[in-house]
């Protein structure tokens, strides 16, 4: 059994303080108050990315192995993200099927590995940002069937362009529990809209590859924004999206908007060459290609720059997307019956220690 002692921390009611959290089995058996006179600790719920390539040196696309996995796992746990998606960008369909390999092989091993998110091939041209054009195609229903089969379960999301796609491939992946993202999409409002309508979830870095807003065609973001229950990821670096656009973008969405890094991390092989210039990536012709972020740092930037209010934000890097790939009464949150996944920051919000199932790391 782990005791948090006079813990303080965001639930929906709103700040709790003087609280004695104890663990057991895993998972947090019960929240107190308590008399204890220890430093009081801010604790967080274990944050959740459900896009990023790589981490620990390792970019997974590029050395699609189990070893990779591992060492994302291991270095992804030290800073405080218990549950990521490993992203896969647009590639031949060689390395498709070593990154999903590696890991139904690496699952009954894996931690805080919760599957893979595919942000590619089905992409539209006109908005590919940094992929590769060369295997960007429209998908059958026989080849998601296939890739899906393949797959045997760990691809959990998959991010595709909606107006290039018949209904029957969106509602197949709909039908077999796979997380659709809009993006990497050149959709106009009214596209977007019936994508939402259809049954789309969420969608992919708001405002990044995709129909920009404008007065008179007001494109994907307005068509999120208008929608009661479409979500968005969005990537608060500052050099993806500015964060007074960010700051907009939360008054508007509110709980419909999350966190995550699309990090990446330095690459000189292959068809995704990455290059550290000013806290971002870069191509080598220069087009921007992730980010160097951690959640962590995504959260104080939020607090920071944006004008949100750390509970608010702590929710978008945890509650938020674990309620997206439907593990909101499992983990995301500090409640009672939860699996204990949890960071202890200081006041500065910074990382103290990781708790991950029940056990201090």
């Amino acid at each position: 059994m782990l005791n948090i002692p006079n813990a303080k921390f965001y639930a929906n009611d709103g700040l709790q303080e003087r609280k004695s959290i104890t663990i057991s089995n895993g998972k947090i058996n019960t929240i107190e108050k308590s008399n204890s006179d220890a430093l009081e600790e801010f604790v967080v719920p274990g944050l959740i990315d459900l896009q990023i390539y790589g981490a620990g040196g390792k970019l997974f696309s590029a050395e699609p192995t189990v070893e990779s996995l591992k060492i994302i796992e291991d270095d992804l746990l030290k800073k405080g993200t218990t549950g990521f998606l490993a992203c896969m960008a647009t590639n031949s369909p060689e390395v498709f099927k070593a990154c999903i390999t590696a890991a139904k092989e690496y699952r009954s091993f894996a931690r805080n590995l919760l599957g893979l998110h595919l942000e590619g091939p089905f992409l539209n041209p006109k908005r590919l940002g940094a992929h590769v054009p060369a295997f960007i195609r429209k998908a059958t229903l026989d080849e998601i069937k296939a890739l899906l089969d393949f797959g045997d379960g760990v691809i959990k999301m998959m991010t595709i362009a909606p107006e290039i796609h018949d209904d029957e491939v969106i509602q197949y992946l709909l039908d077999h529990d796979v997380v659709v993202s809009l993006g990497h999409s050149n959709a106009t409002f009214a596209e977007a809209t019936e994508a939402y309508n259809q049954g789309i979830q969420t969608t992919t870095h708001l405002f990044n590859a995709m129909s920009p807003i404008h007065h008179r065609e007001p494109g994907i973001p307005t068509a999120f924004f208008n929608h009661d229950q479409a979500m968005a990821s969005i990537i608060v670096d500052g050099k993806h999206v500015d964060f007074e656009v960010v700051k907009w973008a939360h008054k508007l969405a509110g709980e419909r908007l999350f966190l995550i890094t699309d990090a990446v991390t330095p690459c000189t092989t292959g068809p995704y060459q990455h290059i550290k210039k000013d806290d971002k990536f870069v191509m080598p012709d220069g087009t921007l290609s992730g980010s160097s972020l951690t959640m962590l740092q995504a959260i104080k930037n939020c607090v920071n720059h944006c004008g949100i209010n750390l509970a608010d934000a702590i929710k978008m890097a945890s509650q938020y997307p674990a309620k997206l790939i439907g593990l909101e009464n499992f983990t995301g949150k500090i409640e009672t019956g939860c699996q204990a996944d949890l960071l202890i920051l200081d006041v500065n919000l910074n990382l103290k220690n990781v708790i991950f199932k029940g056990a201090l790391q």
